[in-house]
Formats: C-alpha cells, structure tokens, sequence
C-alpha cells in the first residue's frame, strides 16, 4: 500500500474533526444563545462536504488494509462524534504504517 493512501487519511481525519468541533460550538451559540444561523448553516455545509470526502479516503484506506467491516464501520462513524476521530486516527496510523511502502533508496547511475 502507498503512504499516500494514508496520508490522505490522515489529513482528512484531522480536517473532519476540527471542522467538527467548530459546528459543535456553532450549534451552542446557535441553540444556546439564539445567535449565528448563517454561521452554523454554513459550517454544517462545509462539514458535511468534508465528511463525505473523509468516508471516501476511509473506505479506499480500509478496502487496501483488508479491515473487517466492524473495524471499518468504526473509522467511518468516527467522523460524527467529536473527539473520537482524532484517537481513532492515532490508532489506525499505528496500525496501518507497518503496511506502508517504505521508500526505495536512490540508486546513482554511472
């Protein structure tokens, strides 16, 4: 497997859960205090969009580590609770980095 199909995890996951965190606070102010629905229905549009593109690099990530789909479902639902996504990330890099390409080294031609 490449280290990009990781990487792209990766970076999705990070994206995903601060986009998650922001709509929570966004929907304390919007709830809480009656204030910033332009706001929040931004954001939620935006972490919508995201989280789709997340499931995409989960599920490419999960088909190439070979997980069982219990694992996978895991990885996938961790985008919807806040926090989780970036323990769950920490764990799967672990577990996944081992299956990673490591780099050829360059090799001088004469």
């Amino acid at each position: 497997m490449k280290k990009s199909v990781l990487t792209r995890y990766r970076v999705m996951a990070y994206v995903t859960a601060v986009m998650l965190l922001v709509l929570s606070t966004c929907m304390v102010f919007k709830y809480g205090f009656g204030t910033g629905e332009d706001v929040t229905l931004v954001v939620s549009q935006v972490h919508g969009f995201l989280y789709i593109v997340y499931l995409i690099f989960a599920f490419d990530l999960g088909s190439k580590a070979k997980w069982p789909f219990g694992k996978l479902l895991w990885v996938l639902l961790s985008g919807t609770i806040p926090f989780a996504a970036f323990f769950v990330e920490r764990k799967v890099t672990q577990q996944v980095e081992p299956l990673t390409e490591s780099p050829e080294p360059a090799v001088a031609k004469a």
